[in-house]
């Protein structure tokens, strides 16, 4: 009966041990730093305002539902493109062909700061959109 009680608890104790191994082999990764404060270089795309930093004026506007004529011109062009070809939810190329679409051309140096991520390009004001590729070719003759 002994030996039948010392083989009922091997297998608690066993598991006990392992348990307790497991524990002591996890690494704990916290080293005190806070990613969030690690800092990587500003962006200009950083929306969390602290102390003394105010919303600029086209924010505020734009937040309290008082738009521009240009938000207004881009969010109606969003709409039409979106009941056109009956997508709710237009992915960002979507999205960029409505930019470029309604005459948005990259003709200065970015305000944008994202490092070594991607190169920087102008084009011309004139340039094509590139979208439709029958319109380019007219406008080229």
């Amino acid at each position: 009966m002994s030996d039948e009680k010392q083989t009922m608890e091997d297998p608690k104790k066993t598991q006990q041990d392992a348990d307790d191994a497991d524990r002591r082999s996890v690494i704990d990764r916290r080293s005190g730093l806070d990613r969030r404060l690690l800092g990587e270089e500003d962006t200009n795309l950083e929306r969390r305002r602290g102390p003394g930093r105010r919303r600029t004026d086209f924010m505020r506007s734009a937040e309290e539902g008082e738009m521009t004529q240009e938000q207004f011109n881009f969010v109606m062009a969003i709409e039409v493109f979106k009941r056109v070809n009956g997508k709710t939810f237009p992915t960002w190329t979507d999205v960029l062909e409505v930019i470029r679409k309604l005459g948005y051309r990259k003709t200065m140096a970015s305000e944008i700061n994202l490092g070594k991520r991607c190169e920087d390009w102008t084009e011309r004001p004139d340039a094509a959109s590139g979208v439709n590729k029958e319109a380019d070719e007219e406008s080229d003759e």
